[in-house]
């Protein structure tokens, strides 16, 4: 029973930056881990990069680290995805995502598209 609505997807030339926002509702207590996905045409949804919300530990996926940075505001919950140095590969549908301690991720958003031109 959480619901999440991703926003701030869209069109940006190679090198650019976008933020992506996450913001949920519903019963998010028992979220341990906030997360962001991706895909591709043709290619299976990966993962982007993780927070846990009490302690703000972040994971990302290697492509993603020194470009990418995930934030939360919990007293907002809402999850962030900062992405610098956009490259046409980032080209995808990004979805967030919450998972519990054990690390399932059981809710998702309805994704928000990100197109980076060449």
């Amino acid at each position: 029973q959480v619901q999440l609505v991703e926003s701030g997807g869209g069109l940006v030339q190679a090198g650019g930056s976008l933020r992506l926002s996450c913001a949920a509702s519903g019963r998010t207590g028992s979220t341990y881990y906030m997360g962001w996905f991706r895909q591709a045409p043709g290619k299976e949804r990966e993962f982007v990069a993780s927070i846990t919300r009490n302690s703000g530990n972040t994971y990302y996926k290697d492509s993603a680290k020194g470009r990418f940075t995930i934030s939360r505001d919990n007293a907002k919950n809402t999850v962030y995805l900062q992405m610098n140095s956009l490259k046409p590969e980032d080209t995808a549908v990004y979805y967030c995502a919450t998972a519990g301690m054990f690390g399932s991720y059981d809710y998702w958003g309805q994704g928000t598209q990100v197109t980076v031109s060449s």
